[in-house]
């Protein structure tokens, strides 16, 4: 099932999408009654997909994110793969939708793309045994976790290198219907390819980042697990269109600006 937050006519909503671009008339949003954690009804109201404006499909109250958790990537960067997960936080604020502007910040002169899997939240849990990580994942949704990398290397913490304004594309919708442990992951700069990987070749699993964060916090329905991104990474200019696509789930756009 895919989930999607929209607007239409200034109301925002959830719903079910369903079909695709080949299904006669295309693909329908069915607005759904509430909020999609838990149980929820649809309200049999469908609307053409084309004619709602994609948000980003859930607004978290934190996302946290685990850096170097692809071999390649760790040492494209000259890292070593750390002995325990690296997590850090991207705040609520750094989080847009499909089509929304990533705008350049001006405290940066090298700001890169990360195509990653981001894990959604559908229940508030802490201290999550193994066998029971299933039970509290909503679904799964593309991500780009965009980094000034120029301050990532100059400053100890990462807070501003990870969390300015427009620097957490999250999109199209979540996909509850999903294995996440062997996934295409692609991201193209104006349709140029840049990375390409897969879930399989991460360090550590979904399961195992969700047992490590809960031991420490507890996470809420519509939090963010970003979980790292595979070798490629490279440099965004004004003016570039960055997609993720992920395996499964789809391919969220997003247009690099000069921030106002």
């Amino acid at each position: 099932m895919r989930i999607a937050r929209f607007s239409l006519d200034g109301t925002v909503g959830y719903g079910v999408v369903e079909g695709d671009a080949d299904t006669q008339g295309g693909p329908v949003i069915d607005i759904i009654k509430g909020i999609p954690y838990g149980d929820f009804e649809r309200s049999g109201t469908k609307i053409p997909l084309d004619k709602v404006r994609l948000l980003s499909p859930v607004l978290p109250n934190k996302i946290v994110a685990i850096g170097r958790n692809y071999a390649e990537h760790a040492a494209e960067l000259g890292n070593d793969v750390p002995d325990v997960p690296v997590a850090f936080f991207k705040p609520a604020t750094s989080v847009i939708g499909p089509g929304d502007p990533i705008a350049y910040p001006s405290f940066s002169q090298e700001v890169h793309h990360e195509a990653e899997l981001a894990v959604v939240i559908g229940r508030m849990c802490r201290e999550v045994p193994r066998e029971r990580v299933k039970d509290v994942i909503l679904g799964y949704t593309c991500a780009n976790d965009v980094t000034a990398r120029d301050v990532q290397r100059r400053e100890q913490q990462w807070a501003r290198a990870k969390g300015f304004d427009t620097s957490c594309p999250l999109g199209p919708w979540v996909e509850t219907d999903l294995d996440p442990h062997n996934l295409g992951i692609m991201c193209t700069v104006n349709g140029q390819q840049r990375q390409l990987g897969r879930t399989s070749d991460m360090v550590r699993s979904v399961e195992d980042l969700i047992v490590h964060i809960t031991e420490a916090m507890t996470l809420l329905p519509g939090d963010v697990v970003l979980t790292g991104t595979p070798a490629g990474v490279g440099p965004l200019v004004v003016g570039d269109e960055v997609a993720v696509t992920i395996e499964g789930i789809g391919t969220l756009t997003n247009k690099v600006i000069k921030r106002g």
